[in-house]
């Protein structure tokens, strides 16, 4: 189930990075980018690809956070440990 959910994540946050890429960079040249008054020393490719991963993990983290927030109560308050080895205070989620 959690690998589901990260691919729920993982793959619409890939391509809305492309597509933020893409229209940021329609209006910024990379090589007029600074960072704290200095000239950045990354080629047009560098700051494409460090861009693209900035996007993917801020979006990422926005899909994540949607994601958590959908959970119904009995998802997050289930006890993930086994049937038969669950401690006392976990045997009130069981179901």
């Amino acid at each position: 189930m959690w690998t589901q959910r990260l691919m729920w994540i993982a793959w619409p946050a890939f391509l809305m990075a492309g597509v933020m890429e893409m229209v940021v960079f329609a209006f910024v040249d990379p090589e007029a980018l600074h960072w704290f008054d200095q000239p950045m020393n990354l080629s047009r490719q560098g700051v494409y690809t460090v861009a693209f991963f900035i996007f993917w993990l801020v979006i990422m983290a926005s899909s994540a956070l949607t994601t958590m927030l959908s959970l119904s109560p009995f998802e997050v308050n289930r006890c993930p440990v086994p049937k038969g080895d669950r401690p006392l205070d976990c045997a009130k989620y069981s179901s």
